[in-house]
């Protein structure tokens, strides 16, 4: 493959920024962080695996039990005609790896005359029918629904292996979106290989099944998405809506396009049809009526094709020509594309900037947008990766990244709107957006302005060298806000900042996001002290070295019994040293879900002495009604003040005196609890952004 200029000026930049960022980071963070920070960024990265598949066991019918539920989540139902092996199959998987969610199972016999009417009958909690006369998969599957009493019917072929979790994924999506009418599953083979992720119905009603015989990861079929229609080998749907809509039409007797007139049906209705990868399961494709579509059963998808090109003549001209190939630009054509470039995938539950980008992520998404994110970075695919897959983006990764400029060069005129994270990014990425992606408008995110936070933190330092690298930056950024078409900005502060040092910038203000999660408990049933942040941010690293040495023994020494709680990822041995000469600290690490301590802990602390931008550790305290003390550094651009919304001190002695304050004053805790649940709706709320984000991304 060749290498473009582009391409060249990408890399050239990278190992400049890289080297830069070194430097600063050996002065801030020592050797050993920077060379593991180091290693991070240049070490290859392994492919990504998923779980295996599991199959069962193929021994000799004995006697089972499958989950069954009198009040069920959902009916599965799965029409059988013969192939009594690979109903067993399908049961045993059922069995082996019961749903969370409540369920019953029908199997419905189309008149079987092999061992399917004396094994099913053996299995405990099937529910068994055996229909009078064989009239067809479509048949079975309105007899199923008849008989059903789940608030979802899913339909399953019989000669498919469930995956665990497969159920309770299909039916989270319709709690997650709410219009959502019909979910299918992710289709495999045995070997591994995708069979569908959706399919793609062509002007003539011809069908394509995306993604066959590709990667099951690659990124393009791994994420939640809109699909024209799913197979009925796996999906489900509302019952009552099904019921609405007749159950499958039986105009396409015995079988064939009756789930693609069903998914239709669902669009008309109003309901989205959407694909969900992370429902699995493997379909033996062709078991019960072959491949040839030249005789048999099979024959009547060819016949079926013209029944629904007539019946949707209307909507099928707005579907793609026959011939196309099927791609992201493709299918997500009527949608604004927008990509956002960062180093890394966002880790909501680790740093504000990332709770805050996921949230931008889900307004775009609500706004009807296609989302693609692009990690410069390359990792692999991970937890972080799946949740933004979960939600409907596309996350490109490793091992399917190869180069961002190939990447681009491949993909960038399908964008709208390009988003880059952070100005070192977007220094590397720019001369390949000018190049493969010029009609997008760029967006610069600067989270905060970095050179505004390093220089703070050398004057704290009081380094020359640290300010020299910090006037280095301000170059750097400033440059890339002149080159890029908007700069977002998170606090008023900095915006005013800007207006002095780039006056000609176009800046939006996109402070953090967050939803108000309510006042938690009461004053009298809270008890201790919270800090929230993670130490690969220097001021975090700099606040708890200050609050734990110096104010907490304050704090300490009148109230033995307050004790201290600290949260972050990545805490380095000078804190766990640090905490273990103070009594009262407890320096838990990385936690999974902080709610418990936002809810349950009396006063939170922000003692930043330097840093920029917002500060999500005060706005989620704030949004789950936990009052705050804090520096005026901690509270900088916040729209907080002084003994109404928050206690701001910034010595040890005032600090730790404006913490005993608040503890022990019930009557100034409610008030700060009230007023900054009000300062995150009126300011730090997805509501409040709503506008920015449509001047911003969606504005022609």
């Amino acid at each position: 493959m060749s290498i473009s200029l582009a391409d060249v000026r990408y890399a050239v930049n990278r190992i400049i920024g890289l080297a830069r960022r070194g430097l600063a980071s050996l002065r801030t963070r020592g050797w050993r962080a920077t060379l593991h920070r180091v290693g991070v960024h240049t070490r290859r990265q392994p492919p990504a695996q998923r779980e295996p598949l599991y199959f069962p066991d193929n021994g000799p019918f004995v006697p089972f039990s499958v989950p069954r539920s009198e009040q069920p989540a959902a009916s599965i139902v799965i029409p059988v005609y013969n192939h009594c092996a690979h109903t067993l199959a399908c049961l045993r998987a059922l069995a082996a790896h019961p749903p969370a969610s409540s369920c019953e199972i029908l199997v419905i016999d189309d008149g079987s005359s092999d061992s399917t009417r004396e094994w099913m009958q053996q299995i405990d909690g099937l529910r068994y029918h055996l229909r009078a006369s064989n009239g067809g998969f479509i048949a079975a599957c309105n007899d199923g629904l008849r008989l059903s009493r789940g608030d979802h019917v899913v339909l399953l072929n019989n000669d498919t292996i469930p995956q665990p979790g497969w159920l309770d994924a299909l039916l989270a999506t319709f709690a997650q979106v709410p219009d959502a009418g019909l979910v299918g599953a992710q289709l495999l083979y045995p070997d591994g290989r995708l069979q569908e992720s959706g399919g793609v119905v062509f002007a003539d009603g011809s069908c394509w099944s995306y993604g066959r015989f590709e990667s099951a990861e690659d990124p393009r079929y791994s994420a939640l998405r809109d699909a024209d229609y799913c197979s009925g080998a796996a999906l489900a749907i509302p019952r009552l809506l099904f019921e609405e809509l007749g159950g499958l039409d039986s105009r396409y007797a015995p079988a064939y396009y009756e789930d693609t007139d069903l998914a239709f049906k669902v669009r008309a209705a109003g309901r989205r049809v959407l694909v969900q990868p992370a429902s699995r399961v493997v379909h033996d494709e062709g078991t019960s009526n072959g491949t040839d579509t030249s005789s048999g059963v099979k024959a009547y998808q060819v016949r079926n094709q013209a029944v629904f090109a007539s019946a949707w003549q209307d909507a099928l001209a707005a579907q793609p020509a026959p011939g196309s190939v099927p791609s992201p630009a493709l299918l997500h054509r009527h949608q604004r594309q927008i990509l956002i470039i960062d180093e890394c995938v966002p880790q909501p539950d680790r740093d504000s900037a990332s709770l805050r980008q996921f949230n931008l992520i889900r307004m775009l998404l609500a706004e009807g947008a296609h989302v693609v994110f692009l990690p410069t970075r390359g990792e692999p695919a991970s937890r972080a990766t799946e949740a933004l897959q979960a939600i409907g983006v596309e996350v490109w990764h490793a091992p399917f990244l190869d180069r961002v400029g190939s990447w681009l060069r491949d993909n960038g005129k399908r964008f709208a709107v390009v988003m880059l994270v952070r100005y070192h990014v977007a220094n590397e990425c720019l001369p390949l957006l000018k190049q493969f992606a010029a009609q997008a408008r760029t967006v610069f995110d600067t989270v905060d302005l970095h050179y505004l936070r390093e220089r703070r933190g050398a004057e704290l330092a009081r380094d020359q060298r640290l300010l020299r690298s910090a006037e280095r930056t301000r170059t750097s950024e400033l440059a890339v806000m002149a080159a890029t078409d908007v700069t977002l900005l998170v606090s008023a502060a900095e915006k005013e900042q800007l207006a002095t040092d780039a006056p000609q910038v176009r800046v939006e203000l996109l402070s953090n996001l967050h939803e108000i999660a309510g006042a938690g408990e009461p004053w009298a049933q809270r008890h201790d002290l919270v800090f929230v942040g993670g130490f690969r941010h220097p001021p975090n690293l700099d606040a708890m070295t200050w609050f734990i040495g110096e104010v907490f023994p304050l704090i300490h020494a009148q109230r033995p019994d307050i004790g201290f709680h600290c949260i972050g990822a990545d805490v380095p041995a000078s804190i766990h040293t640090l905490a273990a000469t103070r009594p009262g600290v407890q320096v838990h690490g990385y936690v999974p879900d902080v709610v418990p301590f936002m809810t349950g802990m009396r006063v939170a602390v922000a003692p930043l002495r330097f840093g920029a931008g917002v500060k999500g550790k005060v706005n989620l305290s704030m949004a789950h009604g936990q009052p705050v003390v804090a520096t005026t550094c901690g509270v900088e651009g916040m729209h907080l003040q002084h003994g109404q919304d928050v206690l701001v001190a910034d010595g040890a002695q005032a600090f730790a005196d404006a913490v005993l304050r608040l503890y022990d004053d019930a009557e100034l805790w409610q008030r700060l609890s009230d007023n900054g649940l009000a300062n995150i709706s009126r300011h730090f709320s997805m509501d409040a952004a709503k506008q920015a984000v449509q001047r911003v991304f969606f504005a022609k």
